[in-house]
């Protein structure tokens, strides 16, 4: 775990990269900050986690780490001791965590729920959906540590790089530690309500777009050409051919739309 300071004082604000080996964009993100050392007007944290991942370009050594927290010190694997060492690295701190995805090009919020501080800074982003996963949040980083987590976009992308570099700003602008202003923006907020199982099959399909109703009767997926067939409406998010070994994805329900003030609020 690499850890850097901008600014100086104790961060309450720490921006986290690499917490999954192969998804590098916001370790990118994470070293343009420290190239171009921007004035900062309260203290930020950086942390390059699973550098160990990293240089095997894997998700993770042992285990997910972001399957981990809280860790345990006296952990048999490599993620489980890293995971007890990123909390106490993250303690009193609000944290904007990235990834990316093989399952969606937009960058999208994900969070353990709607609360006030969720509330007030994801629709600084520029994101275009919130997801809460609270009830698939056993053993993230957000089930222990205050955090925003970000799907920067495909995995392994120029783009979601870029993408990575310009939300880790709008975050730390959104919070006070850059000048400047954000841009407030209609948000949909969706909650996932089940997994998508896949069974072993050699060849997988996806029928359908993340964030778009799936009506029942609707098939979304297939299975060496076997295919799903959505018992009820949902909407879609994370689904993938192959981008999880055993779930398609998951499937939510939208449950709300923030909406930026208007000029007259």
């Amino acid at each position: 775990m690499r850890v850097a300071q901008l600014g100086s004082g104790t961060p309450e604000i720490a921006v986290v990269a690499g917490v999954h080996g192969d998804e590098p964009c916001g370790v990118r993100a994470v070293e343009r900050l420290l190239d171009d050392r921007p004035t900062v007007k309260r203290p930020v944290k950086l942390i390059v986690a699973n550098e160990k991942a990293l240089e095997r370009r894997v998700r993770f050594v042992d285990e997910d780490l972001n399957r981990t927290f809280p860790g345990d010190p006296n952990a048999k694997t490599h993620e489980g001791q890293l995971a007890h060492d990123l909390v106490s690295e993250l303690e009193g701190c609000l944290t904007f965590s990235m990834h990316s995805t093989q399952s969606h090009a937009d960058p999208f919020a994900i969070v353990n729920g709607v609360s006030e501080t969720a509330k007030a800074i994801v629709p600084q982003l520029p994101v275009t959906a919130m997801v809460e996963t609270s009830n698939f949040a056993d053993g993230r980083l957000f089930s222990t540590v205050d955090t925003v987590e970000v799907e920067c976009g495909l995995q392994g992308s120029e783009t979601a790089a870029e993408n990575a570099d310009r939300l880790t700003r709008a975050f730390l602008t959104a919070v006070d530690a850059l000048p400047g202003d954000t841009v407030r923006r209609d948000l949909p907020v969706y909650r996932l309500t089940d997994v998508i199982d896949k069974e072993q099959a050699d060849t997988y399909e996806v029928f359908v777009e993340n964030f778009t109703e799936v009506e029942a009767g609707a098939p979304f997926a297939a299975a060496d050409g076997k295919k799903q067939v959505a018992d009820e409406a949902f909407y879609p998010v994370l689904m993938s051919p192959n981008g999880y070994r055993n779930v398609f994805g998951y499937t939510a329900e939208k449950v709300d739309v923030l909406e930026s003030p208007t000029a007259a609020d």
